[in-house]
């Protein structure tokens, strides 16, 4: 089958690519940038155009294939109704064109693959097209915040125990590939993500549910809705391990809730072969977890970035950099921290209370602004950090070169600088602490 996806390279559409490819696809694509993921691509064979997604790269694929069918091969008189009404697909172009939620409908290039009755959607079905075809077991990972963390951390140490396991992780893995599948694997390691009621598409033989708290309200507009967003993927599954499930978090990792996945990890590990025989283990190549990309990923000594933005993922997330700076010897932690969605700001401010709590010092961005509500006013740093019980430990800050010197003095002084960030100030501080 051709495959074309629009973003190939980011975090959402890259490792399904590399596990469509592995599969024995054939799987091209763009993307406006070089995303996390490109290099991976790349290396996997799989061509990637990086510009405007203007249609040309589409339209010289859709000849490529043209040349390849012939009418023989269609075979129009074997396929049913709905066959033909869902694709329509023809001679010039039997190309699946996957597109991710964030591309807007009047984007040349998919309104070329419309145009010329290509299959046309997100990647859910492409997943789950995948999922039928390759005969696996589904092992999905949902939650507001710790998805991609606990989906990793089974992945590590599925791959550790040489189980027969396929996934699809939405980062960056020092271990392994973002996405893969082999021959004879039995399972599908997946991070099943809410927005845009995504993971609502499938229905898992297991699923790990790590916390449910609200989000998104661009997709759900009340609190209701998200909560039974949960609940009906709970329904959907075939049995769920949420932290009702742990006994214990025997674990060295640092930060509490790093060892709380990892027992959701573990006990996912220990269903999915059906009993604890291997428990000791599986413990073992846990506490070995090495990280992923963006979650409390060490770029330099010192200097660590982490995707959450969330209230709780926050809290959390500074819990981990406080007892790793007391590992380390050192002398305390500083945050900066780059809020996403102004959208999101007005819900969770007042969650962000309590939770910086642990911060020597916090340079509050300006907020990333992506798929807004026109109507809110946008809130600024000083709104948002008046609302925090340590208040006169932050203060507002822009990606410039005076926060580098801030930033860089307090590393030489021994302390532990922490980015949150779901935004740009990611390769901002890459690009300031690189060596």
């Amino acid at each position: 089958m051709n495959i074309f996806i629009s973003g190939i390279s980011g975090t959402g559409m890259g490792p399904l690519a590399l596990m469509a490819r592995q599969a024995g696809h054939t799987v091209w694509g763009t993307d406006l940038a070089k995303g996390a993921i490109y290099n991976e691509l790349i290396d996997a064979g799989i061509e990637v155009h990086i510009g405007p997604q203007d249609g040309e790269f589409l339209k010289e694929k859709i000849t490529e294939v043209a040349r390849e069918v012939t009418a023989s091969k269609i075979a129009e008189n074997t396929k049913t109704t709905d066959e033909r009404t869902a694709s329509k697909i023809t001679e010039k172009a039997p190309i699946w064109y996957v597109h991710t939620s964030a591309l807007p409908a009047d984007n040349p290039e998919l309104q070329l693959a419309k145009d010329q009755h290509l299959r046309v959607t997100k990647r859910d079905e492409l997943t789950s097209y995948l999922i039928k075809e390759l005969n696996l077991k589904m092992v999905a990972v949902a939650g507001t915040h710790g998805k991609t963390t606990t989906t990793s951390m089974i992945t590590y140490a599925s791959l550790r125990l040489h189980l027969p396991v396929s996934y699809i992780v939405g980062t960056t893995l020092g271990f392994a590939p973002s996405g893969a599948f082999h021959q004879g694997d039995k399972f599908f390691i997946y991070e099943a993500d809410e927005y845009d009621r995504n993971f609502l598409k499938f229905h898992p033989w297991i699923s790990v549910i790590t916390c449910a708290t609200y989000d998104h309200p661009d997709i759900y507009p009340t609190r209701a809705d998200y909560e039974q967003a949960f609940a009906q993927f709970r329904a959907q599954s075939e049995s769920v391990i949420d932290t009702s499930a742990i006994t214990d978090t025997d674990f060295h990792l640092a930060g509490e809730v790093r060892r709380r996945d990892a027992a959701l990890a573990r006990a996912a590990i220990i269903r999915m072969l059906g009993g604890e025989e291997r428990k000791e283990e599986i413990t073992a190549a846990l506490n070995d977890y090495p990280g992923v990309g963006r979650r409390f990923e060490r770029i330099a000594d010192g200097v660590y970035t982490d995707y959450a933005h969330h209230p709780e993922e926050i809290s959390a997330t500074i819990n981990i950099a406080r007892e790793e700076a007391e590992l380390r010897g050192k002398k305390g932690v500083v945050v900066v921290y780059q809020p996403h969605q102004n959208t999101r700001q007005h819900e969770v401010r007042e969650g962000y209370k309590d939770a910086f709590t642990g911060a020597e010092h916090i340079y509050w961005l300006p907020t990333y602004l992506t798929r807004e509500n026109p109507d809110l006013p946008i809130l600024t740093p000083a709104d948002l950090i008046s609302g925090l019980s340590n208040s006169d430990h932050a203060e507002p800050a822009e990606l410039d070169d005076a926060l580098a010197v801030k930033l860089k003095k307090y590393v030489a002084e021994g302390y532990l600088v922490l980015l949150m960030t779901a935004g740009p100030a990611d390769t901002w501080l890459r690009s300031e602490f690189s060596s």
